[in-house]
């Protein structure tokens, strides 16, 4: 017999975000398939305005982060909160924490509240420290009052017990192989398979983007480095500013095409991936489903993650001793294939969604 689960903390299905938005959307079809009652939370600012999507209804809640920005974020979480009172859920999974424990006095009472922890939001150098310290009181305020916790990574779940004293229930993010590769896509953006190197993320200190440039540029090698990512902001500007100008670097900007993405992972030389704070990162996921040959930043969420089957680095000249060390990717198929069997096995959606339904049925016991 199968339960009635509210899914709220995303901007909504179907996923046009990527993230959270994502996990929603696999979550939600895969619980549906297995007999769950799903209702997911979409701002009203979603493109889709049906109440219902492939089996899953869909609650729409006024959603004003288009007026008022972030602060917006918290107006809707508890719009969302304030329906979710209103029904007859047995299980509220909260994705996320940090726009919507502050409410946790609003939770409902009448079912049982799962949390994903998503990563330590609090480190993350983007946000001032006053942001920081209002996000280390979300932590708490979700961790103490949550019924159950979720840890996408074993380090978030050691972390949590530590500081917490709580159990939490190991659920890793899920993704896709891809087996699709179009070489004509590279023409489009004038590259050569396995002719650069890339990295994709936010421009943000505590992903390391500088590092990795400094580190190429050192190298002295004759391949490319393509940077992924929006660049609005003042560190993305300071990043263009001061190597924009070299003809081994080039800023694509943000792309949201997936399958563009994924061709540019499937035939770069390396894929470097900075990122240093946080639990299971959906890109690195998504990195080693299109076969990438990955160099990662040296610490414990990413090498809970790739374990053996990639390369590390701590420092720019890390970085160039990688570039010089690798002349073909061909070399490091086993790399390759390891993280292609790390996806198989432990990051799949299915297997994801089944780990998600025992915890939410027990939960709703």
């Amino acid at each position: 017999m199968g339960i009635r689960i509210g899914i709220l903390g995303t901007r909504g299905i179907p996923n046009r975000y990527g993230g959270f938005e994502q996990c929603a959307e696999y979550l939600a079809l895969g619980l549906v398939e297995k007999g769950h009652e799903v209702w997911v939370y979409n701002s009203h600012t979603h493109e889709y305005q049906d109440k219902e999507w492939r089996g899953v209804n869909i609650i729409h809640c006024y959603d004003p982060e288009n007026k008022m920005g972030t602060a917006g974020q918290f107006i809707y979480d508890l719009n969302c909160i304030n329906d979710a009172r209103k029904r007859n859920f047995d299980v509220l999974l909260q994705l996320g924490y940090t726009s919507n424990s502050i409410w946790y006095r609003r939770w409902p009472k009448k079912c049982k509240n799962v949390v994903n922890m998503d990563g330590l939001e609090w480190k993350r150098t983007k946000y001032s420290r006053k942001v920081q310290k209002f996000l280390k009181h979300a932590e708490r305020w979700a961790a103490l009052n949550a019924d159950v916790l979720i840890a996408d990574s074993v380090g978030i779940q050691k972390y949590l017990k530590e500081t917490y004293g709580k159990p939490s229930a190991f659920i890793a993010y899920g993704s896709d192989i891809f087996n699709e590769p179009n070489e004509a896509i590279l023409s489009d953006y004038s590259l050569t398979p396995y002719k650069y190197n890339m990295l994709m993320a936010r421009m943000e200190p505590e992903n390391n983007i500088e590092m990795i440039i400094k580190g190429h540029l050192e190298s002295g090698v004759d391949e490319e480095l393509i940077v992924i990512g929006k660049t609005e902001n003042a560190f993305g500007q300071m990043l263009v500013n001061t190597y924009g100008n070299s003809d081994k670097v080039r800023f694509l900007g943000a792309i949201y095409d997936i399958n563009i993405i994924n061709n540019f992972r499937y035939y770069s030389h390396l894929y470097f991936h900075g990122h240093s704070v946080g639990g299971t990162n959906p890109s690195l996921l998504e990195a080693m489903g299109s076969h990438a040959l990955i160099a990662a930043h040296d610490n414990h969420f990413n090498k809970g993650v790739l374990g053996d089957d990639a390369f590390y680095f701590l420092d720019e000249h890390a970085v160039a001793g990688i570039i010089k060390q690798v002349a073909n990717k061909q070399d490091h198929m086993d790399f390759v294939e390891g993280n292609l069997q790390k996806i198989r096995d432990q990051y799949n959606w299915p297997r994801i969604v089944d780990e998600y339904e025992k915890v939410l049925v027990a939960a709703a016991k």
